[in-house]
């Protein structure tokens, strides 16, 4: 249910919407496709790619202060690469599979691990509220609209459902902290691990670099979005209010479904009809800006499945860990 639910949403939300679109304007969309300049396209691949190098070069700045041995670098990319491949078929799970393929290639310890993944979605999730900040500021009025359309209606039962939600963590909590039972015993160690793994953000020695590489990794996601703009002339003519708003938009249809299926091209789409693009360009574009980086997703990831036992087997696992 974990993966059919998401993917019946996204494919869902997709067949509707091109059940929509006319023959004739099902022709301007392959036309609009396939004439666009590929060298552009090509660029966002590229930058595309450099963003996961980043994204595993940084991992190891997390990693470093739960473990008394520097991880390779070449576990770091590969495992990264899985991740992003299995994200495409069960959402969040790629992160789960990410530190398990780096705690079996590199000796160490798994809840640590996937801790200093979890600091990272926090990381994400703060840059992604930088840039949502940055879009007010430049398109207040659109944001404001669309945030409205998408908050729950009855603020009161939201607000009462999430203190719910809270207390019972929280009493949750005290009755694990409390308890000696086997169980509880092994769900605190790996808690623990965690809590530790996610602590390692406050034990960075080098701090500049990952910052500096965090701001590279998602100035990466909003260029390789901009440059297949510039592909399509009337959208290439947009300002930077427009290209944040978009980017926006099309960073949190990406939560909603599995990598974006479905719901990238038709959210992408309706922002950018909000700017006078017609709505067979603007899905023109979505869904090649969609296509291309997920067909680099998945070819990352089959190579990396297929490189990481082979590297491994070359360059044996290293010993004791933290």
């Amino acid at each position: 249910m974990q993966i059919l639910i998401p993917l019946g949403i996204g494919l869902g939300i997709f067949v509707y919407y091109i059940s929509g679109f006319s023959a004739k304007q099902i022709e301007e969309i392959k036309s609009a496709f396939f004439d666009v300049n590929y060298f552009w396209v090509i660029l966002s691949l590229m930058i595309g790619f450099i963003s996961h190098l980043i994204r595993a070069y940084r991992w190891k700045y997390l990693l470093e202060p739960i473990s008394n041995h520097p991880p390779r670098i070449h576990n770091l990319i590969l495992s990264v690469g899985i991740s992003y491949l299995v994200n495409l078929g069960i959402p969040r799970s790629g992160e789960v599979a990410r530190a398990a393929l780096l705690s079996k290639y590199e000796n160490m310890i798994f809840p640590r691990v996937l801790g200093t993944i979890f600091t990272e979605r926090i990381v994400d999730m703060f840059m992604l509220g930088l840039f949502i900040v940055w879009g007010l500021f430049l398109e207040f009025s659109i944001i404001k609209q669309i945030l409205i359309s998408v908050l729950p209606g009855n603020g009161f039962l939201f607000t009462r459902n999430l203190i719910l939600i809270v207390i019972l963590l929280l009493s949750l909590l005290i009755v694990l902290y409390f308890s000696k039972s086997s169980l509880s015993l092994k769900i605190k160690k790996f808690l623990s691990g965690i809590i530790s793994g996610l602590l390692s953000i406050f034990k960075i020695k080098h701090i500049k670099s990952f910052i500096i590489q965090t701001l590279l990794i998602w100035a990466s996601y909003l260029l390789m979005l901009y440059v297949v703009m510039l592909a399509f002339e009337d959208i290439s003519k947009l300002d930077l209010g427009a290209i944040i708003l978009v980017f926006i938009v099309g960073s949190l249809s990406i939560v909603i479904s599995n990598g974006g299926i479905g719901t990238y091209p038709v959210f992408v789409t309706e922002a950018l009809m909000l700017y006078g693009i017609s709505k067979e360009t603007g899905f023109a574009f979505s869904l090649l800006m969609w296509t291309t980086q997920t067909l680099l997703v998945i070819l990352f990831g089959m190579v990396s499945f297929i490189l990481l036992p082979v590297l491994n087997r070359k360059y044996p696992v290293q010993q004791s860990n933290l």
